[in-house]
């Protein structure tokens, strides 16, 4: 039975089709929404696959061009290099990180070489790939993270990477006043073109797990003093100010998935570009449930990055960029 005409507002009508669902969406992917983190190992022959990460590898320099230029082809706006040196090359302050012919600088001369400025280049600026402890700076007396120290080193590494051909850098160490020093550091150089996408809200995260076998951490412990304490929001909003005041040119938030909340909260508060990091345990999740046939893999990990990009995102670092570039296209 009805009662007049109710319901009047029906907003099931806008759900009827595929296309009407198409026309009236408030959310859109697109390939140049997306930025391939990749990683690139120093003295292998062959791709390794990641056991914890199906579907990614750590690229030798010749598949790593390759995954560039596949990137290219699938309209991907960006790469994220990370660089993995050989063990023996690792010591208490990441000398691999600031030699110029460390395997991150290579990988960075290597893809430029073959894409130009096709797909822009970003490389990760942190000591902890390149440090016996893993940590994510130089360490003091005492065992803990030196931050002016580790400031001093950033420093090189953004002049390094810079001179290596990155179009971006992306400090990600959560070290106070780091992105004041980069800058400086580039600007010293005469490199005003480089850009800083901060990390601005990066948390101390249980969904690193898969990543710290992708990079071959040595780290023991954790981050708990340099990257943020997951109960906290307007500790973020905090360091969001400091890193425009200091000159981030971008923000990012990191995990991306377990923090929309925050995501939000940045986008709304900002006027420059904002990316969130789709991590390596968000992309082990769901490619580890799809494998068991619990979700359906395609549509989950459109979902994932349709609610990333609705929470406010304007770019996505995500393993998955490539093949949903694909798909999207």
């Amino acid at each position: 039975m009805t009662y007049g005409n109710f319901p009047g507002t029906r907003p099931r009508r806008l759900r009827t089709t595929p296309a009407m669902r198409r026309m009236v969406a408030e959310t859109r992917l697109h390939p140049a929404d997306l930025i391939l983190p990749a990683f690139v190992r120093e003295g292998i022959s062959e791709p390794v696959a990641i056991g914890a990460m199906p579907g990614v590898v750590q690229h030798t320099r010749d598949t790593l061009r390759k995954a560039a230029v596949e990137a290219v082809e699938a309209g991907v706006a960006g790469i994220m290099l990370f660089g993995v040196p050989e063990d023996a090359k690792k010591d208490g302050v990441g000398t691999a990180g600031t030699d110029p012919d460390g395997i991150l600088q290579v990988a960075l001369r290597d893809v430029r070489a073959e894409v130009g400025d096709d797909l822009v280049v970003m490389s990760d600026l942190c000591l902890d790939e390149y440090t016996d402890h893993g940590h994510c700076g130089v360490l003091d007396a005492a065992g803990r993270v030196d931050n002016d120290a580790t400031l001093e080193r950033y420093a090189e590494m953004a002049q390094v990477q810079a001179d290596a051909g990155a179009h971006v850098v992306g400090p990600s160490g959560m070290m106070d006043g780091q992105i004041g020093v980069i800058r400086d550091a580039l600007d010293g150089i005469g490199r005003e073109d480089v850009a800083v996408l901060a990390y601005t809200a990066k948390y101390s995260s249980a969904f690193y797990g898969p990543f710290r076998e992708a990079v071959g951490s040595s780290l023991t412990g954790d981050r708990k003093t340099y990257q943020q304490d997951p109960a906290n929001v307007r500790e973020s909003l905090k360091e969001l100010a400091l890193d425009l005041q200091e000159g981030a040119d971008m923000v990012m938030v990191k995990p991306a998935g377990p923090y929309l909340d925050v995501l939000a909260k940045v986008a709304d508060a900002v006027d420059v570009p904002v990316a969130a990091y789709q991590i390596s345990g968000e992309y082990a999740m769901i490619e580890a449930a799809a494998e068991k046939g619990w979700i359906d893999r395609e549509k989950a990990i459109l979902e994932s990055l349709t609610g990333i990009r609705r929470a406010g995102a304007d770019m996505i670092l995500t393993y998955w960029a490539t093949e949903v570039a694909q798909g999207l296209r």
